[in-house]
């Protein structure tokens, strides 16, 4: 059931002391603390992340998202010699019939970005970045965006490793930009498909010995892709955030992990969705009937309560910014008050918070038997 008070954007306000944050991740990925948020029991439980394996059942099917974090922040020049950063909010492809490049070698793909600069660079300025690859703008867009044909000679992924650096949230604070650490740290053991610009961080918890471990008990696993956008970030602007436009995100979901959620779902074990990201792509590929199919393309889905699941049963999250979509998400699957209550419980405990911090299992359902 939901209330008046689901639908206001002042309902979803809570106090984070600026410690909780997490800035680092912690030396070990599947120690950090798991806060279990148990609904058929009505209560919570502190643990160690690693103890995810206690409440996974045999025939269970876990499912992650295995979109990898590409270097979308290059760090340039302007032609006048002034600093310039561009943000490509999309893995960049090279434009149709350039794919070979021309006779000096030269290929081109277009983007769009963010630039930070001094001041705003005009359609036909450049962004110098190395001697093999810059940047032409080509048009001024809304909300601060342009959009940037890239020029590059070789490797364009080798060269955004080469030149590029991830784009850590803005709650990160790295004043020298990305360390060694994160390059490492800020992706999940089973990142596969590049074009992502912030992780799906509830993934960032899992080993590989703890995978196995589940998978040796039971479980199994399905692999999905959605590559996390930059409006993942964005503030809601709006009271009543039924009226807030969600981002759209790419996202394929494949035969095979279709095949395993709905084999799952006939046999009776529970689908747990490893970050909001995989609620979003099984719940956009399921028929009403709850069936999951093959799907790529956009996803714009936005999930908030009052939504109807179709597929997930259980969400390991970690823990979100106020006023956020992902908040919404999180409270519609099991309920914004029980939501706010374990994260006044968590920073007390003081638990870390976002995207280096530590995780929730949301539990609606339990094993059958």
């Amino acid at each position: 059931m939901t209330s008046t008070a689901d639908f206001l954007l002042a309902s979803y306000h809570f106090a984070l002391p600026e410690e909780n944050i997490a800035q680092h991740p912690l030396a070990q990925r599947d120690s950090s603390r798991l806060l279990v948020v148990d609904c058929p029991a009505g209560e919570t439980r502190d643990h160690q992340f690693s103890d995810i394996c206690d409440y996974l059942a045999p025939g269970d099917l876990l499912v992650v998202n295995n979109t990898r974090v590409f270097p979308a922040r290059l760090l340039g020049r302007k032609e006048t010699g002034g600093k310039a950063e561009l943000l490509i909010l999309q893995y960049p492809a090279p434009e149709p019939g350039d794919a070979g490049g021309g006779a000096d070698g030269w290929q081109q793909a277009e983007v769009v970005g963010l630039v930070r600069s001094a001041k705003r660079p005009q359609p036909g300025g450049k962004l110098l970045f190395s001697e093999n690859l810059f940047g032409t703008v080509r048009e001024l867009l809304p909300d601060g965006k342009v959009r940037v044909v890239l020029h590059y000679r070789g490797d364009l992924a080798g060269l955004l490793e080469a030149h590029g650096q991830l784009p850590l949230p803005p709650y990160i604070h790295r004043g020298e930009g990305q360390s060694e650490e994160d390059r490492q740290r800020y992706q999940t053991v089973y990142a596969e498909n590049p074009g992502a610009v912030a992780a799906p961080t509830a993934g960032l918890h899992f080993t590989p010995e703890l995978l196995a471990r589940i998978q040796a008990q039971g479980a199994r696993i399905a692999q999905v892709t959605l590559h996390v956008g930059y409006g993942t970030f964005a503030s809601v602007r709006v009271e009543d955030i039924r009226e807030h436009a969600i981002h759209a995100e790419y996202l394929m979901v494949s035969e095979e992990a279709a095949a395993l959620v709905n084999e799952t779902k006939a046999t009776g074990g529970r689908v747990w969705a490893v970050g909001t990201t995989s609620v979003r792509a099984l719940e956009f590929a399921a028929d009403p009937s709850g069936r999951v199919s093959a799907r790529s393309g956009f996803c714009d889905l936005y999930i908030y309560p009052g939504f109807q699941f179709r597929v997930v049963d259980n969400l390991i999250t970690n823990f979100h910014l106020p006023r956020s979509s992902l908040l919404f998400l999180v409270s519609a699957l099991v309920g914004r008050e029980r939501i706010l209550a374990a994260y006044g419980e968590a920073v007390e405990k003081g638990y870390r918070f976002y995207s280096y911090g530590d995780a929730m299992a949301l539990i609606a359902r339990h094993p059958r038997g």
